[in-house]
């Protein structure tokens, strides 16, 4: 609704005619979900699959068994980083806690160190790699390409969470926490979890496709042409790669029923995770078509040609709402519409610059996750952390992964 209404004060307030204010709502809310609101429902459906059936755990554990017991809170932080690649950062952490707390007792590993690691890991996939909400919302209002934000993506984060981990194993680890849990509580998400295989298939064949699809699409054309090529081009458009995941995602329950598919079961769920979002993105486009069509472009472009802003102006406008407000989400999706109108004046109107912009703006909605980010909540009262213990772990994490991953996005800048 701030969103909404906010775009037509600004309409108003601007100066621009009725018709045109009317135009903007319908084209801004229309255009976005038209290209982003299916992404963000599978999304949320394959989420959705892997945490009911228990396939997420599943994850965590094949990656526990390559990583092995002594090193347990980077088993976490990549536990954390993988499953929040497809499930929300939120019911990543709540998913896994119990194991945090398991393998901090077996592995006398400080509880405060897994249960950082585990929720770090899955802040920096959240907020950087698709086909989470924020990132593909932010792609398609950027016009940005989703399969090279993907790979970016991955590579950005990844790298970010490196002095992440060395901040925990300095600092994190000497706070006093203990792990208080029957361990029996990790047999709770279901009787019988499906196969590692199933449970990785889901997330790695839509990464797979798009990834291949804009390698057969780069202008080198190192595929050729031909069926073959446009069909991997079909096949790795994002929405058929997402749908291709969800349809896989149906794989992973036991007993197959058909109220799994009703407005009750598990996709019923996921509509109520995703209808926020949706709308959410479709209110950003609405406020991100209002200030295209006022000529705010022309403006900053006589005051902010000479700044110098370039990468750095999403990075910042994303740091600051994420601060204010929260969401990461909300704060990714506030600032695409924001700046997608100002690319051209701020030289990112590239393909590879959109990619980086996208990025960007990803890595200044990774921070600051303090009280007013209901991440930052799930994380304390289900660890036991206090506000100060989270505010000196958890929100300076996020702050070292934000201002890590921006510096690597500026430094690619130069040179890709």
């Amino acid at each position: 609704m701030a969103l909404f209404v906010g775009a037509i004060l600004y309409g108003l307030m601007a100066g621009m005619p009725a018709d045109m204010i009317v135009k903007s709502i319908q084209e801004g809310f229309g255009g976005v979900l038209g290209s982003i609101g299916l992404l963000i429902l599978l999304g949320v459906v394959m989420g959705t699959f892997l945490e009911k059936t228990g396939g997420a755990i599943v994850i965590a554990e094949k990656i526990l068994s390559w990583i092995g017991q002594k090193s347990i809170t980077m088993a976490m932080m990549l536990s954390g980083y993988i499953l929040s690649i497809p499930v929300f950062g939120d019911s990543t952490f709540i998913m896994m806690n119990p194991i945090s707390k398991s393998l901090s007792l077996k592995g006398k590993v400080p509880y405060a160190a897994t249960t950082i690691a585990l929720a770090l890991g899955a802040t920096a996939s959240h907020s950087l790699v698709p086909p989470t909400p924020g990132p593909i919302a932010t792609a398609g209002i950027l016009e940005a390409d989703l399969g090279m934000i993907i790979f970016w993506g991955l590579i950005i984060s990844l790298i970010s969470l490196i002095p992440s981990y060395f901040f925990i194993k300095k600092f994190v680890m000497s706070i006093p926490l203990e792990a208080k849990m029957a361990v029996s509580d990790i047999q709770n998400i279901s009787a019988k979890k499906p196969s590692a295989f199933k449970s990785f298939l889901p997330v790695l064949v839509p990464l797979f496709l798009i990834i291949l699809a804009s390698i057969a699409n780069y202008p080198t054309k190192p595929f050729g042409e031909g069926v073959i090529v446009d069909t991997i081009l079909f096949v790795g458009t994002p929405v058929i790669a997402l749908l291709m995941g969800a349809f896989l995602s149906f794989l992973l329950p036991t007993k197959f029923d058909k109220k799994i598919l009703s407005s009750t079961g598990w996709i019923g769920e996921a509509i109520l995770i995703a209808a926020p979002v949706v709308f959410i993105t479709g209110a950003g486009g609405v406020f991100g078509k209002m200030l295209q069509n006022s000529g705010i472009g022309d403006l900053v472009s006589g005051n902010l040609s000479q700044a110098g802003w370039g990468i750095f102006l999403p990075f910042a406008i994303a740091f600051a709402l994420k601060t204010a407000q929260g969401s990461s989400t909300v704060a990714m999706i506030t600032t695409a519409s924001i700046i997608a109108p100002l690319l051209g004046t701020l030289g990112l109107d590239s393909e590879t610059m959109r990619v980086f912009a996208a990025l960007s703006i990803g890595a200044g909605a990774v921070a600051i996750s303090h009280a007013n980010d209901s991440f930052f909540w799930a994380v304390t009262q289900l660890s036991g952390l206090s506000i100060k213990q989270g505010n000196m772990s958890h929100s300076i994490g996020t702050m070292i992964i934000s201002f890590t991953a921006i510096a690597l996005i500026y430094l690619l800048t130069l040179v890709v």
